[in-house]
């Protein structure tokens, strides 16, 4: 009884599958699986090979099934036949069970066919994703220039305290700056002075109590210009 329905499955096949399914010898087949994937027009539709052998008790026992890729098939992104074989094949083992005692291939071509599509499905709405994220993160990254740094109350209080330091010491240093420039201007000028111009105005006291500046004039050059003025 099993040898006559694998005829009739094998010739119910053979009116399905015309150019698809090649005979390896009277109880053993393969038929190739062209999978649809949506949007997925850039690339080859990846294909499958299913190999069935009926054993003798068949249907009755699940038939020997194999899958593998067709040769020199290029790999599909989303898909890889030789890693994905053993995930798709136990994936037929609910149906199998399900389907024991009646012609089952074709119903097993067509779990096959959807488990493969939803598998490259899945792995390329996860691709999309990943990308997605990576695009949106980079530009959060990109609008934290533009936005800046929260301010919050501990960090404006604590700019402002370095801003009000700041303004302190430019103020300081402008008017060190300021002196010493003064200063400089002083000494050049007392420079052109006759030694009596130079005590009528009282600047010999003053550079005698400065001996020692890098800035003020030597009291024996002062003592020297009074001299010379008398």
């Amino acid at each position: 009884m099993g040898r006559e329905e694998q005829a009739e499955e094998r010739e119910v096949l053979d009116s399905i599958f015309p150019e698809e399914i090649t005979d390896i010898s009277p109880t053993e087949y393969r038929i190739n699986i062209e999978l649809d994937i949506p949007d997925d027009e850039e690339e080859e539709p990846p294909v499958m090979i299913l190999t069935v052998r009926y054993p003798e008790e068949y249907p009755d026992v699940a038939p020997v099934l194999d899958l593998s890729p067709p040769h020199n098939a290029a790999t599909h992104p989303f898909l890889n036949i030789a890693e994905d074989r053993e995930q798709l094949l136990q994936d037929l083992q609910p149906t199998i069970e399900e389907n024991l005692g009646m012609a089952m291939v074709f119903t097993l071509y067509s779990t096959l066919k959807e488990a493969a599509e939803q598998l490259a499905v899945e792995r390329k709405a996860t691709l999309e994703k990943e990308h997605e994220e990576a695009v949106l993160a980079a530009e959060r990254e990109e609008n934290k220039k533009f936005h800046g740094t929260q301010v919050t109350r501990e960090s404006f209080l604590k700019w402002r305290d370095a801003f009000v330091k700041e303004v302190e010491d430019n103020k300081i240093r402008e008017e060190e700056e300021r002196l010493a420039e003064l200063k400089k201007a002083r000494i050049k000028e007392s420079a052109k002075l006759t030694g009596r111009q130079l005590w009528e105005r009282g600047l010999v006291g003053k550079y005698e109590q400065e001996e020692g500046d890098e800035e003020g004039v030597p009291t024996d050059e002062v003592q020297k210009l009074a001299v010379s003025g008398n």
